[in-house]
């Protein structure tokens, strides 16, 4: 998804094309190294864009002894779908990495809605880790596997406490940005 939004971004901004995008994604990070992302991949985005009539191809430039590039606008539909897809991207992501490509194009999305978003992330989250704080052992452990399991407890401890941290700065930024 976050691939999509990338693309839709991109192309509100322009008629652009597929190599081009490759290009300004690589310049600063390396294609293979952008969480998986492949060429293929961009291109099969491109082609599921066209699919759901987000996007539609608008002209094929030709250069002597180069590939032709098919250029892409954003449909009507498309424009209307950014947002859903920004605050899908919100809603799904575990993790603040999951939500970085929303965050970039914040500017597509009411911020109050993502606020909202994420304080439901943030309570449900809180939620989840008071429920597992509170779950025992029910069977023995002898010593070894205890201390295992204290380091499971505490690593999870933390993790959770720093995302609840990162969260609530990012609600509030959110919340500070908007004025």
């Amino acid at each position: 998804m976050a691939i999509q939004i990338f693309i839709l971004c991109r192309l509100i901004e322009g008629n652009n094309y597929p190599y081009k995008l490759k290009k300004q994604l690589s310049e600063t990070i390396p294609l293979a190294q952008l969480g998986g992302l492949t060429e293929s991949k961009l291109y099969y985005n491109f082609e599921s864009l066209v699919k759901q009539g987000l996007i539609e191809p608008v002209e094929i430039i030709k250069e002597e002894h180069r590939p032709d590039k098919q250029v892409f606008a954003i449909t009507t539909k498309g424009r209307e779908a950014l947002p859903r897809k920004i605050y899908k991207l919100f809603e799904n992501a575990e993790v603040i990495s999951e939500m970085v490509v929303g965050l970039v194009n914040i500017n597509y999305v009411d911020r109050d809605k993502v606020v909202a978003i994420l304080e439901k992330k943030l309570i449900y989250f809180k939620e989840r880790w008071e429920n597992i704080a509170k779950l025992e052992i029910l069977t023995p452990v002898d010593k070894e596997k205890e201390k295992f399991l204290d380091f499971v407890g505490e690593y999870a401890s933390s993790r959770s406490d720093h995302t609840f941290h990162w969260l609530e700065k990012l609600i509030d930024l959110l919340r500070q940005s908007k004025s």
